[in-house]
């Protein structure tokens, strides 16, 4: 299968701070690749280079064979973009945005219409399509900028954080057109903090910490790393769970505490499992709950950069500035 996408050792830098720092990787046609990290990790740097708005500072990416930067204005027609926040015109009315792409992609009238009535149907708009987008909710907004970035139909596509501000049912709907592109040969490049999102939709994952990608597999393989299954102790306080995760450590190598939380990575499973909790018990440490499943690639981000994933750490999302 060819590559759509390869990035060979792109560094960027904004004065002191280095975004990227010789990343490498490749996504092959028609398949879901998803870029993972903390905020200010590069991921939306990384899209801006492959966008063709940022020249990287070294090294060489490609899209569909053609150099992002000496092909720059071939590329262009060939990708739609999707960033972090809507790039709509809040004074124009829907129907009016997408048709502004439209001409802007080149495409004739009859072509235009259709693909814009069909896009706001997809997205649900199709009753806001005559009112201005200013009157629009952050999610509808959102909807919209999607919509624009497939009016030309791409054959590659970059969402960066694309379902930010949608509900359930509106990730739920973007999940299944993503899966009805990438069966018509769509490639899409999907950076998210929403593992389950990357888990249910990438074939490929790459994990990118400190301008680096740290790990590039399926989810399964990058699963799998991690071994047996996890079990997670809560306790009643947080002096407790300190005192678990010390009496732990002393007989298993993976033991990680979080406020109250115990998190332990058991390669042996019920065996080790009872081991774990006679021990607690005959310390006279006992936990309020107890919760055993397969590893998620949450504990796969945890455990190669040592954090949760910002949607996790926080209860709040919020945008990469530089990177």
């Amino acid at each position: 299968m060819a590559n759509a996408i390869s990035v060979d050792g792109v560094a960027k830098g904004f004065g002191n701070v280095v975004a990227l720092d010789g990343v490498d990787f490749e996504v092959a046609t028609g398949t879901v690749f998803g870029l993972l990290g903390p905020n200010g990790a590069g991921k939306t740097t990384m899209v801006r280079v492959l966008a063709t708005i940022l020249d990287p500072d070294r090294g060489r990416a490609e899209v569909l064979g053609l150099d992002v930067v000496k092909q720059a204005r071939e590329v262009r027609p060939l990708i739609g973009l999707a960033g972090q926040n809507a790039a709509v015109d809040a004074n124009l009315t829907g129907v009016e945005n997408l048709r502004l792409i439209g001409r802007l992609s080149h495409l004739g009238p009859r072509v235009i219409k259709e693909r814009s009535g069909e896009l706001l149907e997809r997205f649900g708009l199709a009753g806001a399509a005559d009112r201005t987008v200013r009157t629009y909710s952050g999610g509808m907004r959102r909807r919209l900028d999607l919509a624009a970035a497939l009016v030309h139909r791409p054959p590659v596509l970059f969402l960066d954080e694309p379902t930010t501000g949608l509900d359930i049912q509106g990730r739920s709907e973007l999940w299944e057109m993503i899966r009805e592109l990438v069966a018509a040969n769509t490639t899409v490049l999907l950076t998210t903090q929403y593992l389950e999102e990357a888990d249910r939709l990438a074939d490929r994952v790459a994990v990118i910490h400190g301008g680096l990608v740290i790990a590039n597999d399926t989810p399964a393989a990058l699963k799998a790393r991690l071994g047996g299954t996890v079990t997670e102790l809560n306790f009643h306080d947080e002096a407790t769970a300190i005192q678990a995760r010390d009496r732990l450590a002393r007989q298993l190598d993976k033991v990680e505490r979080e406020r109250t939380l115990v998190r332990l990575t058991l390669a042996e499973g019920a065996r080790q499992l009872m081991e774990v909790l006679r021990a607690l018990d005959g310390s006279g440490l006992e936990p309020a709950s107890l919760t055993v499943r397969d590893p998620s690639l949450d504990d796969v981000f945890l455990a190669l950069t040592g954090r949760h994933t910002e949607t996790e750490a926080a209860s709040q999302v919020t945008s990469e500035v530089s990177a």
